[in-house]
């Protein structure tokens, strides 16, 4: 497979093809493919560090791509480097590159998680908990991070409940209780304290009806 470098060509997919004697013999990333030029001669020992060397390099666009959209758990990036094909010990060198420049880290990844949802979209603290499992988070840092910033859950119940009773309004009350009641429910709150928020909703409501008068 070795030979001399005959020529160098972009590609549309932003690889490079590589020619040798003539004939179009493999493709690398443009990072690996400036490490070359036409003439340069190649053995079958440089070629295959060549293309291992691209591999990692693949893995690390792909992965940096992946990232781009929304911070990831370590187990979130190595299950969809496998899904585009990666082995084992590629998948493992790129999470290693990535820790070193701290873009994967549990840790920070579940302190986002918390902060965001607890912002736009809240849950109960055992909601967050099992999201957060399903991501591959170990366990110990999720409750040490649940630990360091406990979520409110009656003000998050009540907020929710609120924002959700305004969409719920014109119903009987059997039907409003229902709903909100299995609203709640699904984003972890236990029963106990969608009792409590229900009776919060339903003193504020008679109030205000006592108030308007």
């Amino acid at each position: 497979m070795g030979g001399r470098i005959t020529g160098l060509r972009a590609l549309k997919s932003g690889r490079v093809a590589v020619y040798l004697d003539g004939r179009r013999a493999f493709r690398l990333t443009a990072v690996e493919a400036a490490r070359l030029r036409p003439g340069q001669v190649l053995t079958d020992e440089e070629i295959r560090q060549l293309l291992d060397r691209d591999l990692l390099e693949q893995a690390h666009e792909i992965a940096l791509r992946f990232l781009s959209y929304r911070p990831r758990s370590e187990r979130e990036v190595a299950d969809y480097l496998r899904r585009k094909g990666f082995d084992a010990r590629t998948v493992e060198a790129e999470l290693e590159r990535l820790r070193r420049v701290g873009l994967v880290d549990d840790w920070a990844f579940a302190r986002f998680w918390v902060e965001n949802r607890t912002a736009f979209r809240p849950r109960s603290r055992r909601a967050l908990q099992a999201e957060l499992r399903r991501k591959g988070v170990p366990l110990a840092i999720i409750r040490e991070v649940l630990q360091e910033s406990p979520p409110d859950e009656r003000a998050l119940a009540l907020r929710l409940a609120r924002e959700r009773a305004q969409r719920l309004r014109g119903l009987d009350p059997l039907t409003f209780r229902r709903r909100l009641a299995g609203y709640l429910a699904r984003r972890g709150f236990d029963g106990e304290l969608v009792m409590e928020i229900l009776r919060t909703l339903e003193h504020e409501e008679d109030e205000r009806l006592s108030a308007e008068g």
